[in-house]
């Protein structure tokens, strides 16, 4: 499969994959090695039980500290993944933090202070070394927890999670009101870095802000294909579409209008079958990459 690791592995970048949890946990390791990341950094590699929180591996405060020194060893140019652990459940916090961050009102949110704190002291640490001002960061979730808010327990709310671009003193500015996706992640980098082969990919360039048309986003959960797209939300069962939402009038998805917006559900029901087609048959037929 296409991937950011394969086509800058390709452009001689050096690779690596952080995790701080149990080695095998979650597959991460055996995953990265699939892809052909050159480096898996990971609880054993790290190699000091007085850091770890009893449950998923080291803390995300000691981990990150360790991922920014050895990042710093690498040959430039280099592409490295961190995964975080602390925001999740039983979602520990050490006890010298127990007083220091408000608990919130979900058991996650304290986790979430401390995860923060542990970024901001990565940043604080790589700001120091000399790769900082020449380096992308991307920040993003693999998916969200509960919600306190009702937006946020509605099947489009769910799925709301932050997507950061920063690169030190760069000419990344301001908050595009635009849909996104995990899979625009990578045309995102990519034409950032201006790289210059084809490749293929399920999401777009976020950067485009010429065709806001283009950005979309689609999820599945439990038989049912959900898609935003044109200030719309469209479910699907794979036969028929079942729901459609507009996002601007009616925010908690509480009146659905398939039956009236014939037009726009036709629409959107066309691109969204045409996506799942084309990820299934480039799947079935081995066809998840373009060779050159």
């Amino acid at each position: 499969m296409t991937s950011l690791r394969g086509v800058l592995k390709a452009k001689g970048y050096t690779t690596a994959f952080f995790h701080g949890g149990t080695n095998g946990t979650m597959g991460f390791d055996s995953y990265s090695r699939l892809v052909g990341f050159d480096h898996y950094y990971g609880r054993s590699e790290y190699n000091n039980e007085k850091d770890y929180d009893g449950k998923w591996g080291i803390r995300d405060e000691e981990f990150l500290q360790y991922t920014a020194r050895t990042i710093h060893g690498f040959k430039q140019p280099f592409i490295a993944a961190f995964f975080s652990l602390s925001s999740h459940h039983p979602y520990h916090v050490p006890m010298k933090y127990i007083n220091i961050f408000r608990t919130g009102r979900l058991p996650i949110q304290q986790s979430v202070m401390y995860a923060d704190y542990s970024l901001g002291e990565f940043f604080h640490a790589a700001s120091r070394m000399p790769w900082y001002r020449n380096t992308l960061f991307v920040i993003t979730a693999d998916h969200t927890s509960e919600g306190y808010y009702p937006y946020y327990q509605s099947n489009v709310g769910q799925y709301a999670i932050p997507l950061l671009f920063f690169r030190p003193g760069g000419d990344l500015r301001g908050k595009p009101q635009i849909i996104a996706q995990q899979t625009d992640v990578m045309p995102t980098v990519l034409d950032y870095l201006g790289y210059d082969k084809r490749y293929l990919a399920f999401g777009t360039d976020l950067a485009d802000s010429l065709s806001p048309g283009r950005h979309f986003s689609v999820h599945y959960i439990s038989g049912i294909y959900g898609m935003i797209k044109d200030g719309y939300y469209i479910e699907f069962n794979g036969t028929r579409t079942t729901a459609l939402f507009n996002l601007a009038d009616d925010p908690l998805q509480t009146r659905n209008i398939a039956g009236r917006k014939k037009d726009v559900r036709q629409k959107l029901e066309l691109f969204l079958k045409a996506y799942i087609q084309q990820y299934n048959n480039r799947l079935i037929e081995n066809r998840i990459i373009i060779e050159d």
